[in-house]
């Protein structure tokens, strides 16, 4: 509340302020974010780690980059699937996706065949030549999968794979 006085012609205003509180203790400031123990941080720095000592592999010996490989191992196994399987299934962006698609036709690996279903839908699928790189590079994706596990235990695998499993079906990525 204001109040305002006229004293000789000046005005002086007292302004009636409630208490101010007690002084107390500072607030507690939030726990610091530690980065290096920060698990989002983590799975995502291991999963870098992961990609590049398996990318090994298919970049110098075969010439594939990483969204390349991974179209060739989501197609593989199939007998046609869409781009938007892909991009769904690798978690990948569409633009990414395309990309890969693109230059894997270029060199003869992948091929776009018609979806008897829907005609507006292209099917991919792996050429004669595709088919024979991917059968050179699974064996070699599992034996480097493979070394990177020994150094767990049986048991730690088995828990590892539970836990990315839950993390999975919580994130909705099952």
């Amino acid at each position: 509340m204001n109040h305002s006085d006229v004293h000789d012609g000046t005005i002086s205003c007292v302004r009636n302020h409630a208490p101010e509180p007690p002084v107390t203790a500072r607030p507690e400031p939030p726990p610091a974010l530690q980065l290096p123990r920060f698990l989002p941080f983590r799975l995502n720095r291991l999963a870098v780690g992961v990609s590049d000592h398996l990318s090994a592999i298919y970049r110098q010996r075969f010439g594939l980059e990483i969204p390349e490989w991974r179209v060739m191992a989501t197609v593989g196994p199939e007998h046609g699937c869409t781009a938007q399987h892909i991009a769904d299934s690798t978690r990948m962006h569409k633009t990414r996706v395309s990309r890969a698609i693109a230059a894997l036709e270029r060199r003869g690996l992948i091929e776009r065949a018609a979806n008897a279903r829907d005609r507006r839908e292209r099917q991919l699928r792996l050429t004669w030549a595709g088919r024979r790189m991917y059968s050179e590079l699974v064996p070699l994706a599992l034996e480097r999968e493979r070394q990177l596990l020994s150094c767990l235990s049986t048991a730690q695998i088995e828990a590892l794979n539970e836990g990315i499993g839950r993390l999975e079906e919580f994130l909705g990525l099952l």
